[in-house]
Formats: structure tokens, C-alpha cells, sequence
């Protein structure tokens, strides 16, 4: 069961689990805060830990808040939804035949069989996204392996709550949200540039700042043009 603390104003929920380190995590939309921590590690070095990050996570919470978020999505006619960072307005034409999108005359075009729901369009329009990110995400891999001299396993795309991305350095995956075919295609490289240089430096220290520095100076600018960029409107969990 987690554990609460209260510092300064913030909330931060304590999980314990079998792990070495201490992980601390601020997740969107609200910021809630989360701490996860060694099974024998007492709430007292956990605290103190905490105090040293506040303004970290305060900094961390104010970017959170003043995210634009997108309204939710309907799939009804002159919906504005994004591809690759330019605004399209959404035409639903229903005809009784196989599903399809399409980006046509400035418009995301989504046909649909009569009577399809929102939800189902939804799932519609979130596959067209994975088939985007899937035409795109080889030939990013296959120009930065070399450079690298890493290799890429498999790659995974898939509605990701709290993260762009994740990387599995033992088992050479990565896994991809569906949210970057949204975004400027600089963004999505950013992206794949940061989970292929955890196979070479696993955690975010100076090593794997200074591999971001070498291999895509201008990568901090990229980040957070991403942070600025609208988020999804649901209330994402951890």
C-alpha cells in the first residue's frame, strides 16, 4: 500500500517496490507526484530526499499547468485534429464500406459505415496514427543505428499515458505513443534519437546529456517545443 507524505503543499504518494533507487515522478495532467522506493528504505530518508526535489517538482507542476490541453475529441464534422504538427479540420462521410482516413484537400477525411460511434471512430483514427508513426519510425532508426552504433530490436507503437517514450536496453525495444504523429516531425526524431541513446547510457546523467549534446545539438529546443504542444485532454494515471 503507498504511503503519503506532505511537503511544502505538494502530495507525494510512496510506493515501495524491489528496486535499488529511489525514482521520483510528476505525472500529467495535475501533477501528481510519485515516489518510488526501495522495500526497506525508511519513510525518514525518503522525506529528505523529497525536501531536496521540491523545487524541482514545483517547476515540474507549473509547466503542467499551464499546458494547453486539447478538448475532447467527438470524430464529428469540422473537428480540428492534428497530423504531424498542422491543424486539419475532420470531414465524417459515412458510406457502407470498410473503414478509411485520409488527409484530403486540407481535411482529415474519415469514412465510416452508418451508425459508427464515437469510440469506434476514435479507434479508427488512433490505428490511421499508428500506420503513420509505422511509414515513418524505420528509416529514422536505420539512419541513426550507424551514428549509433547501436541495433534496434523491435519497436512497439501504442497509447502511452505518461510518456513519449520508453526504452529496454536488455532486450533492444523501444516503445513509441501514438500521440507523436501528431506532432512536427523533428519531434518524433527527438524521440527516437533519446530511446536509442539509452542503449548506450541507461539513466538521464551527465553521459547521456552529453550523447544527446553530440548527436542532435538542438534537441533541447525540440523538447520543449513537444512540452508546449497541446496534450490530450484525459486525466492520465500511473
Amino acid at each position: 500500500m503507498a504511503a503519503t507524505l506532505e511537503l511544502g503543499g505538494v502530495t507525494l504518494s510512496v510506493l515501495k517496490k524491489d528496486i535499488k533507487n529511489l525514482h521520483l515522478s510528476v505525472y500529467p495532467p495535475a501533477g501528481r507526484v510519485s515516489i518510488s522506493a526501495p522495500r526497506r528504505m525508511n519513510l525518514d530518508t525518503i522525506r529528505l530526499f523529497a525536501i531536496t526535489k521540491l523545487g524541482w517538482i514545483r517547476e515540474q507542476q507549473k509547466k503542467l499547468a499551464e499546458q494547453e490541453r486539447e478538448t475532447r475529441r467527438e470524430y464529428i464534422d469540422r473537428e480540428s485534429h492534428f497530423v504531424w504538427g498542422r491543424r486539419y479540420l475532420l470531414k465524417v462521410i459515412e458510406v457502407d464500406a470498410p473503414p478509411r482516413v485520409e488527409l484530403l484537400h486540407g481535411n482529415l477525411v474519415l469514412r465510416v459505415r452508418p451508425g459508427t460511434d464515437a469510440a469506434a471512430r476514435g479507434e479508427i483514427v488512433s490505428g490511421w496514427y499508428r500506420d503513420l508513426l509505422r511509414g515513418k519510425i524505420p528509416a529514422l532508426i536505420k539512419a541513426w543505428e550507424p551514428r549509433l552504433g547501436v541495433r534496434v530490436g523491435a519497436v512497439f507503437i501504442q497509447r502511452m499515458k505518461t510518456k513519449w517514450g520508453s526504452c529496454n536496453p536488455a532486450a533492444r525495444t523501444m516503445r513509441l505513443n501514438t500521440e507523436l504523429a501528431k506532432k512536427p516531425g523533428e519531434c518524433l526524431e527527438y524521440i527516437v534519437l533519446h530511446e536509442m541513446v539509452h542503449l548506450l547510457e541507461r539513466k538521464h546523467g551527465p553521459r547521456f546529456v552529453a550523447l544527446m549534446d553530440r548527436f542532435l545539438p538542438r534537441w533541447r529546443e525540440t523538447r520543449e517545443l513537444l512540452n508546449r504542444l497541446p496534450a490530450r485532454h484525459e486525466s492520465w494515471e500511473y
